[in-house]
C-alpha cells in the first residue's frame, strides 16, 4: 500500500510503501538510519542488516542527500519521535540518484542559502515556515467564509494608484501607463457596494528601496472591505480574525512550531481583545521612553513601533494617526480634523506593522477635495469617485500582509523566509 508520512499513524503495524526523499542518513554497525521527507512530513527509516540482508542494508548505505526512493517497510509507533512513528525498512528501490547536492549539513551563508532557495526550501526549518504559511492561508479561508464574506479578486494591473506612484512599479499598457498594484483596496470598495463584505488575497508590489528585515518588494496581502462597517467595527474584525489565526496555527502546526524553536506560550494567550492606544498617546509614551526626536506629525519607525510593542504580550493597535501621514482615503474623526478614523496592528517581539486599516470616506464632496489635495487626477478616479454618488455607505477595511505574519507567528527573524521565492531589492533569482 502506497502512503504518505502524514499518513503513517493510520498504518501502525502495517507493511507499507512511501515516495519519499533522501533528507540525511547515519549508520552505526549493522544499523543504518534514513531521514525520509515527502512533502508532507518526516520520518526516520531504521534499515537492520540482520532483518534485510546484505545487498539491501549497503544499498541504503550508499544512498546519497536527495535522492529519490520508493521505501517499503512497517510502521512501528516510537515515543522517542516528535512524529510518533518510524518506519522499519524492507527494501528500498532508487527512482534517481542525486550527486553533489549543494546543501549539505553543515552552516551555509545566507547569500549561498538565498541562491539556493529553490533547494533550500526542503531544508526542515523551510519546510515547517511553509505549512505555518500554509495553514495561515487556510485559517484566512475559513475565516472569511464562516463570517458571510465573499471571495472577490482585485486586477494586479491597475491604471492609477491608491496611495501615490512613488513606490510603484510602471509599465505599459500597450499605449497607456500602467502599474503593479500596490493594494486591491480600492476595488475591493466597489466590490463591497455590490456584496456587502468581501475580502481579497493576492500579490502586491511596493518598489520601495528597503533592506530591512521586514521589507519585501513582492509580497501577499488579506484585504477585507465592509459596507456599513464603522471604524470600531473594524477594529473587531480585525483582532478576531488575528486570533483565529494564530489558534489555528497552535492547533495544527503543533510539530512545525516545535521543529523551529518557537515558545508558544506566546502565542496561547493571543486573544481578542487587543489593546488599543492612539497616537497621541503612544508619542507621549515614546517621549518617556527617552525618544525624543520624534514630534507629532513624524510616523512611527521600526524602533519605536518595537518600543511600543514591547509593553503588551498581545497585538497592539494604534489609532488616529495625523491627517497628514495617511493615505487620502481615510475618513477623519468627527471630533478632531487633523486625525483621522485609522489603526495600525503592531505585532509582539518586534515584528512590527502586520495591518494597516480604516474607516473610508463616503461623503463625495470630502473625497474630491482630498484627490485634489493630493494632487491625483479626477478622471483617473472617476470611478471612485462615483461609489459616493449612488448609495454611498459608511464603510471600512484592512490589509494584512501575510508575510510579517508568517514571520511573528512562526518566529523566523528576517521575512524573506516566510515566502517561498522572496523578491528583495537586489534579488531576482530564482
Amino acid at each position: 500500500m502506497k502512503i504518505t508520512i502524514a499518513e503513517a499513524g493510520n498504518h501502525a503495524g502495517k507493511e507499507v510503501t512511501i515516495g519519499a526523499w533522501l533528507a540525511n542518513k547515519r549508520s552505526s554497525g549493522k544499523i543504518a538510519f534514513l531521514q525520509l521527507r515527502d512533502g508532507s512530513g518526516f520520518i526516520q527509516g531504521v534499515v537492520v542488516k540482520s532483518d534485510v540482508g546484505e545487498e539491501i542494508f549497503q544499498q541504503a548505505k550508499s544512498l546519497t542527500q536527495e535522492s529519490s526512493l520508493y521505501v517499503t517497510g512497517v510502521v512501528q509507533e516510537d515515543s522517542r519521535s516528535p512524529f510518533g512513528y518510524e518506519l522499519s525498512v524492507t527494501g528500498v528501490k532508487v527512482i534517481a540518484e542525486a550527486v553533489d547536492y549543494p546543501i549539505t549539513p553543515k552552516e551555509h551563508g545566507t547569500e549561498f542559502l538565498m541562491d539556493h532557495r529553490h533547494l533550500w526550501l526542503r531544508s526542515r526549518k523551510q519546510h515547517a515556515v511553509m505549512k505555518i504559511r500554509n495553514e495561515i492561508i487556510r485559517a484566512t479561508y475559513e475565516f472569511f467564509n464562516e463570517k458571510g464574506f465573499s471571495k472577490v479578486d482585485p486586477p494586479i494591473l491597475t491604471g492609477s494608484a491608491p496611495e501615490g506612484t512613488s513606490e510603484l512599479f510602471h509599465t505599459k499598457y500597450f499605449d497607456e501607463d500602467a502599474y503593479l498594484s500596490q493594494s486591491g483596496q480600492l476595488y475591493m470598495e466597489a466590490a463591497a457596494m455590490a456584496l456587502g463584505k468581501v475580502f481579497s488575497f493576492g500579490p502586491t508590489f511596493r518598489a520601495e528601496k528597503s533592506k530591512t528585515r521586514r521589507h519585501l518588494i513582492e509580497f501577499w496581502m488579506i484585504e477585507p472591505e465592509m459596507a456599513f462597517y464603522e471604524f470600531e467595527d473594524n477594529l473587531e474584525v480585525q483582532e478576531q480574525y488575528v486570533s483565529h489565526v494564530v489558534q489555528s496555527v497552535l492547533k495544527n502546526c503543533q510539530l512545525e512550531l516545535e521543529r523551529l524553536g518557537r515558545d508558544t506560550s506566546k502565542l496561547e494567550h493571543i486573544q481578542a481583545p487587543f489593546p488599543r492606544i492612539t497616537y497621541d498617546e503612544a508619542l507621549k509614551f515614546l517621549h518617556e521612553k527617552g525618544f525624543d526626536d520624534i514630534q507629532w506629525g513624524d510616523d512611527f519607525g521600526a524602533p519605536h513601533e518595537t518600543a511600543i510593542a514591547e509593553s503588551y504580550q498581545k497585538p497592539v493597535f494604534i489609532t488616529h494617526y495625523p491627517t497628514s501621514l495617511k493615505p487620502f482615503y481615510m475618513q477623519p474623526d468627527p471630533e478632531r480634523g487633523d486625525v483621522v478614523l485609522c489603526a495600525d496592528l503592531i505585532a509582539p517581539e518586534g515584528y512590527g506593522e502586520i495591518i494597516g486599516g480604516s474607516e473610508r470616506i463616503h461623503d463625495y464632496e470630502l473625497l474630491k477635495q482630498r484627490l485634489e489635495e493630493h494632487n491625483l487626477d479626477l478622471d483617473a478616479y472617476k470611478w471612485y469617485l462615483e461609489l459616493r454618488q449612488y448609495g454611498s455607505v459608511p464603510h471600512s477595511g484592512f490589509g494584512l500582509g501575510l508575510e510579517r505574519t508568517v514571520a511573528w507567528i512562526s518566529g523566523v527573524e528576517h521575512v524573506r523566509e516566510s515566502i517561498p521565492f522572496p523578491r528583495l531589492l537586489n534579488r531576482l533569482y530564482p
